[in-house]
C-alpha cells in the first residue's frame, strides 16, 4: 500500500515539505532530484516502458531495492518524474486578448509535452498531484479570471484546452519520429487505398475532402492549437457562446 504522506513530502520537497528519511541503513546516500532526473532521461530517450526502478538504479550502480527508501514504488517514481518534467517556464501574459493569453499558455505546455512526449501517455487518472502540475492549472484559471470568463465555464474550458494541447503535442511528437521511409510507407498505403477503393470519395465525401489546417502536415498539430483557441476564446467570454 502506498505511503501517501511520504510520497506527498517527496512531491512537494521544493515547496515547503521535508523529505522522509530512510528508516534503515545509511541516510541520504542518494539525491532524489538526481534519481528523478535519470528516470526522465530514460523516458525521454527510450519511452515510458523503459523506466523501472531497476533501470534507474543501474545508472547509479545501485539495486532497485536501494531506491525504494528514496522514491517508494515504481508508480511513485513515475509520479515524481511527471511532476518534475512538468515544471512551468515563465512568460508574460499577453494583455491584447483572451485568445492571445490562452495561446501563450497552450504554447508553453505544448513545448513541455514535445520535450517529454511520454507525459501524454500518463492517464488523466494518474495526475501527479504535485506542485508543478498544479502551477499550470492555477495559471490557466488566473487567465480566465483576468478576462472575466464566467466561473461556470472554467471547468469546460480547462478540459478542452488540456485535451487539445495534449492530443496535438502527442501527434507532433509522433511526426518527429517519422523518417522518410515511414512517410513513404504511409503514402503507399494511402495510394493503395485509393486504388483498391475507387469510390472512397463518394463513400466518405466530407472526410476525404477535409482540408488540412496548414499545407505542411508537420505543422498541423501546432496550427490546430491556435485554430482551436481562436474558436474557443470568443465562445467563453461574457455574453457569447
Amino acid at each position: 500500500m502506498i505511503d501517501a504522506d511520504a510520497h506527498i513530502r517527496r512531491l512537494w520537497r521544493h515547496r515547503g515539505t521535508t523529505l522522509p528519511t530512510p528508516r534503515r541503513g545509511p541516510r541520504q546516500q542518494l539525491d532524489l532530484d538526481e534519481i528523478v532526473a535519470i528516470g526522465i532521461a530514460i523516458a525521454d530517450t527510450s519511452g515510458l516502458a523503459a523506466v523501472s526502478t531497476r533501470a534507474v538504479a543501474a545508472r547509479l550502480d545501485k539495486t532497485a531495492m536501494a531506491l525504494y527508501p528514496y522514491v517508494g514504488t515504481k508508480d511513485n517514481l513515475l509520479a515524481l518524474m511527471q511532476d518534475q518534467a512538468s515544471a512551468m517556464p515563465t512568460w508574460p501574459d499577453p494583455e491584447t486578448s483572451l485568445a492571445d493569453a490562452l495561446q501563450a499558455w497552450a504554447s508553453a505546455l505544448f513545448e513541455i509535452y514535445l520535450a517529454h512526449p511520454w507525459l501524454t501517455e500518463r492517464p488523466w487518472s494518474q495526475a501527479s498531484q504535485g506542485p508543478n502540475e498544479q502551477d499550470w492549472l492555477e495559471r490557466l484559471l488566473e487567465i480566465l479570471a483576468a478576462w472575466q470568463v464566467p466561473a461556470d465555464r472554467h471547468a469546460t474550458t480547462v478540459t478542452m484546452l488540456y485535451a487539445t494541447v495534449r492530443a496535438t503535442a502527442s501527434t507532433a511528437a509522433a511526426y518527429r519520429t517519422l523518417d522518410d521511409e515511414g512517410v513513404a510507407e504511409w503514402l503507399a498505403v494511402a495510394t493503395a487505398t485509393r486504388a483498391q477503393i475507387p469510390d472512397l470519395g463518394s463513400r466518405y465525401p466530407l472526410s476525404t475532402s477535409l482540408a488540412p489546417v496548414t499545407p505542411d502536415w508537420r505543422d498541423n498539430p501546432r496550427a490546430a492549437v491556435t485554430a482551436a483557441i481562436g474558436l474557443l476564446a470568443p465562445a467563453v467570454v461574457v455574453g457569447e457562446g
